[in-house]
């Protein structure tokens, strides 16, 4: 094959398949200048190339990537990567707009990354008739079980700019509040999601809310729902090796992957049988396994070719772009998990929960090992946000 970058194959397999940025848009010019520097100095100016045509300044437009997801992490890392220019940010509006307390700072702080990045993708949003081009923006994590907060904070996300799709949590107060938001013609994004149940009750509520926003003749040109399945978290899990363990099975590299791909294989098909109209995304991406000695990336090497989502880490796209290189890809998405695997899998608790049609009840959705997890680290990433703000309002005003 010619020096393509590989990347582009994964569309050229279905062309309904998506690719994203799975970080904030304000950070790729200083990954770019990373990942270039790393490289062998032979092969820069055509990674330099590849890497110049996924978020593209020059035809913002005809960027390769379709959208953007983020989360409060994500967004964290843009205020690490230039602390003194969003420091300065935030002494400038404490100076100018006095009467907000730093909860309500830092709530701009977070929206104003929020919009930034949306204008990135504003020129997609348009030139594909709002098809493509939306930027995930997360409510507040610690809003978990508050219904009428998370939908508050959503249509303030969405003013921003219409292309800010709404990321709620997969929880029952959220996929309700999700049920709202589509009702409103509010695009969303179904976080905090690993497994069938959570994927299916969001595609009822989405199917609910587009029936009310019908039938009250709702402007629907602005709206999409896809729904996030967590891969590497929901692998991750220490909850996954506890249970594994206590049946027998060991748990290792390529099992973990497939555990994760099963699901997602499985919530795509039930999606397609049941005509419903969210869009499947695969995120939380890992690297691995190896095979004969070589890096693989099986969470886009078995999904690919099919009407979904897939975004990317960087350090994802990293190792695509090195490990693929030459290489063909076929579609997969259809293919079924090796029988061995899924017998291994079967007898681990923690998989079928997420596995079956009704493993989880709705109301469990919250404590599911992989939920309180992620809600954790995202939770923290808004203490952060807040105690930036806290810090540099208080060592301002000494």
């Amino acid at each position: 094959m010619s020096n393509k970058n590989p990347l582009y194959l994964i569309k050229q397999l279905n062309e309904n398949t998506e690719v994203w940025w799975d970080s904030s848009p304000l950070i790729y010019d200083s990954w770019v200048n990373e990942f270039i520097g790393r490289l062998n100095p032979n092969e820069r100016d055509k990674f330099r190339g590849w890497l110049k045509e996924l978020i593209s300044k020059d035809d913002p437009k005809n960027s390769f990537f379709d959208g953007c997801t983020t989360n409060p992490p994500l967004t964290k890392q843009v205020l690490d990567l230039n602390r003194q220019y969003w420091t300065n940010w935030i002494e400038e509006k404490n100076l100018n707009c006095k009467c907000l307390t730093y909860k309500d700072l830092s709530w701009d702080l977070y929206s104003e990354i929020v919009k930034r990045g949306a204008e990135v993708f504003t020129p997609k949003f348009i030139s594909s008739k709002f098809k493509l081009g939306y930027i995930s923006g997360q409510v507040d994590p610690r809003q978990l079980t508050n219904t009428r907060e998370m939908v508050r904070e959503a249509i303030e996300l969405n003013y921003l700019s219409q292309n800010v799709m709404i990321k709620m949590p997969g929880t029952k107060e959220g996929i309700f509040g999700i049920q709202i938001l589509t009702s409103l013609g509010i695009p969303t994004n179904a976080t905090l999601v690993f497994s069938v149940p959570q994927i299916l009750a969001v595609a009822e509520a989405v199917k609910n809310g587009l029936e009310v926003a019908r039938k009250n003749n709702v402007d629907l040109s602005k709206w999409r729902s896809v729904i996030t399945m967590m891969l590497g978290r929901f692998e991750d899990s220490k909850a996954f090796e506890e249970s594994a363990r206590k049946v027998g099975v060991t748990l290792n590299e390529e099992l973990k992957r497939w555990a994760g791909i099963a699901i997602f294989k499985k919530a795509y098909n039930l999606l397609k049988e049941g005509n419903y109209e969210s869009k499947l995304l695969a995120a939380s991406m890992r690297v691995g396994p190896k095979e004969d000695g070589k890096t693989r990336i099986w969470h886009i090497e078995k999904l690919v070719g099919g009407d979904v989502v897939l975004t990317i880490f960087p350090n994802v796209i990293e190792a695509f772009m090195v490990s693929y290189q030459n290489e063909r890809i076929n579609s997969s998405i259809d293919e079924e998990v090796p029988l061995e695997a899924m017998k291994k899998l079967e007898k681990i608790p923690y998989f079928m929960q997420a596995y079956e049609e009704e493993g989880i009840r709705c109301e469990d959705f919250i404590s599911y090992p992989p939920t309180i997890e992620t809600a954790s680290s995202f939770s923290s990433a808004m203490d952060d946000i807040e105690n930036l703000v806290k810090t540099t309002i208080r060592t301002n005003n000494q």
